[in-house]
C-alpha cells in the first residue's frame, strides 16, 4: 500500500514537528545505506551467478571423464576391486568443513575441502590395475572438489538471493511508504501551525481592537463624569438648575470652538 496520500497521526506542534524532521533524516540516511547494501549484494550475487555456470560447465567433463576412469578400472581390475578397495580405506582422507564470509553484513556460507593426513598409494600394488585404480581416484578428488566448491556457490546463491529481496523489499518500503507519510505528516504539520499563527493574529487584532473600545469608553464615561462634576459645582456656584448648568457649559464649549 502507497504511503503518497497517507501521514501519521500526531498533534502539529512545533516539537513534533522536530521529531518528524529528525525520523525523515533517519529515514533519508537509512535508505541510502541499505541502497549501497543492495548494490554491492547485487555485484556479489551476480559474480557468484558466473561462477557457478562456469563451474556446472566444467563439471560435466568432470563426472564424465570419472566414469570412464572407474569403467577402466572395472575392465582391467574386475569387478572384485570395489572389495579390495573398502578394504584398503579406514578413515576418509578428503574432508569437508564449513565457514561462513561477511558480504555487507550478509554471512554467506563456505564449504572447502582438506586433506586428513598424508595421501598413500595403498592401492598402488594391486596385482592387477593399480594405475587405473589410482587415476580413478585421482578423478573421483577432482569431481568432489567440483562438488564442493559447486554446493558452496549454490549455498551462498540462495543466501544472496534471500538477502537481495529482503533489502530491496525495505528500500521499496522506505522509498514508496516511510518517507512518503513522513513528508505529508510534515506538510500537515505546518500547515495547522501557519493556521494557528493567523487565528493568534486574528485573535490578537480583535483583542486590540476590544481594548481599545474598551479605553475609549472609559475615556469618553472620565469625560461625562468631568463634565457632571463641573455642572454640579456650577449649578452650585450659580444657583441655577442641573440642566441649566449644563446648556451654559455646551454654550460656552461652542464659542469656544466658534472663535
Amino acid at each position: 500500500m502507497s504511503g503518497q496520500n497517507q501521514r501519521l497521526v500526531v498533534v502539529p506542534t512545533v516539537t513534533m514537528l522536530g521529531v518528524m524532521k529528525a525520523r525523515l533524516v533517519g529515514a533519508t540516511r537509512g535508505h541510502a545505506l541499505l541502497k549501497k547494501k543492495s548494490d554491492a549484494l547485487t555485484v556479489q550475487f551476480r559474480q557468484i551467478l558466473k561462477k557457478i555456470v562456469s563451474t556446472k560447465e566444467s563439471m560435466g567433463d568432470i563426472m564424465k571423464d570419472s566414469s570412464f576412469a572407474l569403467t577402466e578400472v572395472k575392465y582391467v581390475a574386475g569387478d572384485n576391486v570395489k572389495h579390495v578397495v573398502l578394504e584398503n580405506v579406514k578413515n576418509a582422507s578428503l574432508k569437508v568443513r564449513s565457514r561462513t564470509e561477511n558480504v555487507a553484513g550478509v554471512k554467506l556460507p563456505k564449504f572447502e575441502y582438506f586433506t586428513d593426513g598424508e595421501i598413500k598409494n595403498d592401492l598402488t600394488g594391486l596385482a592387477r590395475g593399480g594405475q587405473q585404480v589410482q587415476a580413478c581416484r585421482a578423478a573421483y578428488v577432482k569431481a568432489i572438489e567440483v562438488l564442493v566448491e559447486l554446493a558452496s556457490l549454490q549455498t551462498s546463491f540462495l543466501t544472496l538471493d534471500d538477502a537481495i529481496k529482503t533489502t530491496n523489499r525495505r528500500v521499496n518500503a522506505l522509498e514508496n511508504v516511510v518517507k512518503p507519510r513522513i513528508e505529508n505528516t510534515i506538510s500537515y504539520i505546518k500547515g495547522e501551525l501557519d493556521e494557528l499563527e493567523r487565528e493568534d493574529f486574528f485573535r490578537l487584532k480583535k483583542i486590540q481592537g476590544y481594548k481599545r473600545r474598551e479605553i475609549e469608553k472609559q475615556r469618553i464615561a472620565a469625560k461625562q463624569f468631568a463634565e457632571e462634576r463641573v455642572a454640579e459645582e456650577l449649578s452650585l456656584m450659580k444657583g441655577i438648575s442641573l440642566n441649566s448648568a449644563h446648556n451654559m457649559l455646551s454654550a460656552a464649549k461652542d464659542e469656544d470652538i466658534i472663535f
